[in-house]
């Protein structure tokens, strides 16, 4: 075989080479044309909205591939459904192109409740949304926070920053109110314990401090032996407070004793108001 091709001419033998390399390039470039499908185009349909099954069958019957590239949670949403896609319904493409399909969630994600104490009503607004969570109701109070958040609510019951609930659930607000625009005597707190004392004031809209003594591991049980403002001033007159203002309380685990001149028990009602 080698003495064939020895004893040819080299110029016979180039064009041999150079032939059989044209030839391997011919069939190269046509085997490329029909496994690329060179020419061959389609038009993505549109499946938006489709359930994941439907729009994986009608796609791979037209000759795409298909991937799921992201998942979404949205309450107002069906669940499983195509939300979006790459390319856009209509756009024309090479067969075998690959779609990609963002679903939405069957279940929810679960997140932790953010910390809204003391935010403003806007800013807890736009916590609570970048959360994924509802506003639902909002309630005031008196407190001199006006329109600052005092209370989250869940179901009816305060939740704490950091707590796990659903995405999409609805979380209720109570708000300041603001000082209140007519006052009263500061009630006497001393000798009650802290609980008497916090639903006392509470009754009427006036916020409370608790600052305990080092020893006091009770604090609702713990006795209240200062408070600022004091029921009266130096000139024994009466100090007045509005409705979301605060009244500072110090507590004792040992219960002082009390002149039974200085104490009440309620706070005045509007008719007694006027007797100060």
């Amino acid at each position: 075989m080698f003495q064939f091709i020895t004893k040819r001419p080299f110029w016979v033998n180039l064009l041999v080479v150079i032939g059989l390399g044209v030839l391997i390039i011919i069939i190269f470039l046509q085997s490329l044309n029909h496994f690329t499908h060179h020419g061959e185009y389609l038009k993505i349909p549109e499946v938006k909205g489709k359930s994941i099954a439907d729009a994986t069958l009608l796609l791979e019957n037209q000759g795409f591939s298909i991937v799921i590239q992201d998942s979404i949670y949205n309450d107002t949403i069906p669940k499983l459904v195509v939300v979006k896609q790459f390319p856009e319904p209509d756009a024309t493409v090479k067969v075998n192109r690959t779609v990609y399909l963002v679903v939405s969630r069957s279940i929810a994600p679960i997140i932790e409740m953010p910390n809204l104490i003391n935010m403003s009503f806007r800013n807890a607004e736009l916590e609570l949304k970048a959360r994924g969570l509802k506003m639902g109701d909002t309630s005031y109070r008196p407190d001199i926070a006006k329109n600052a958040v005092l209370e989250q609510i869940f179901k009816d019951k305060e939740i704490k920053p950091g707590t796990k609930l659903a995405m999409g659930s609805t979380i209720s607000l109570v708000l300041g109110a603001g000082v209140g625009q007519e006052d009263m005597p500061v009630p006497n707190l001393i000798g009650m314990n802290y609980l008497e004392a916090k639903t006392l004031l509470e009754a009427g809209g006036i916020g409370s401090l608790p600052i305990p003594d080092p020893d006091v591991r009770d604090t609702a049980n713990a006795f209240v032996y200062r408070q600022s403002p004091e029921r009266y001033d130096e000139d024994r007159k009466m100090n007045r407070i509005r409705q979301g203002q605060m009244i500072d309380i110090w507590l004792s685990v040992i219960k002082p004793a009390v002149r039974s001149d200085s104490v009440i028990s309620k706070l005045p009602s509007s008719a007694e108001k006027s007797e100060y």
